[in-house]
């Protein structure tokens, strides 16, 4: 997780959402076709990847605190900024599996100019294939960038990979290998049972839709077994 400390507007954050929910909408018509033309692509099969959910796993404590994301995504910066540091610590400190599901929203892939969400996505999936260690380390290195623009290229979120453990990723990333797997998992992003929206970030504890407040023990520590 993100260990950068920033001071968070979240009136502003949580008001702009409903701008990432725009996107969402608006790209489903694109991920549709995307599925249409070559279906999700390829799977991710690291050891620590759960096929059927897409979800990566990270740790293995009793309590699961599940994350939908996307990289670009700069509410998910800020989440990451604000919960991450405990996150981290909950994982490291055996109370948790941490399970992270990368998306590529179509309208923020596009954003970009260089379909970062979705090369970005991929390569953290590229990570888990070749070392599940490296995966939270490439996760906390790439948002603590906060990706804007073009975003990283491919050649330095390979990197980023080796950097964190993972050289062997390089290939993988190299050919955009689960771009489209990430692009189609944006279609399985939990909508609020309240508003039936979805977007990111998306957080769950054991499985139940958590809205976030920007209060971290109410959110996520106070909810923990």
């Amino acid at each position: 997780m993100a260990t950068a400390v920033r001071r968070t507007n979240w009136f502003a954050i949580w008001v702009s959402v409903a701008v990432v929910v725009v996107l969402l909408v608006v790209g489903g018509l694109v991920v549709w076709m995307n599925n249409q033309a070559g279906g999700p692509g390829a799977t991710p099969q690291g050891a620590t990847v759960n096929t059927e959910t897409g979800a990566i796993a990270v740790g293995g404590g009793p309590d699961t605190v599940t994350t939908w994301f996307d990289f670009y995504c700069p509410h998910c910066q800020d989440f990451e900024a604000v919960y991450g540091p405990t996150i981290d610590g909950l994982v490291e400190d055996g109370s948790i599996t941490l399970e992270l599901q990368p998306v590529a929203l179509a309208g923020l892939n596009a954003a970009s100019g260089t379909d970062f969400s979705a090369r970005a996505g991929s390569a953290l999936y590229c990570v888990a294939d070749d070392n599940g260690e490296a995966v939270l380390p490439f996760f906390n290195a790439l948002f603590a960038t906060n990706p804007t623009g073009p975003g990283q290229n491919n050649d330095e979120l390979a990197q980023m990979a080796a950097d964190a453990g993972a050289p062997g990723a390089a290939d993988c990333i190299a050919e955009n290998r689960y771009s489209k797997y990430v692009l189609a998992q944006a279609a399985k992003l939990p909508p609020n049972p309240t508003t039936g929206q979805a977007g990111t970030p998306t957080l769950l504890i054991n499985g139940e839709y958590v809205p976030v407040t920007g209060d971290v023990n109410a959110d996520l520590t106070a909810r923990l077994g």
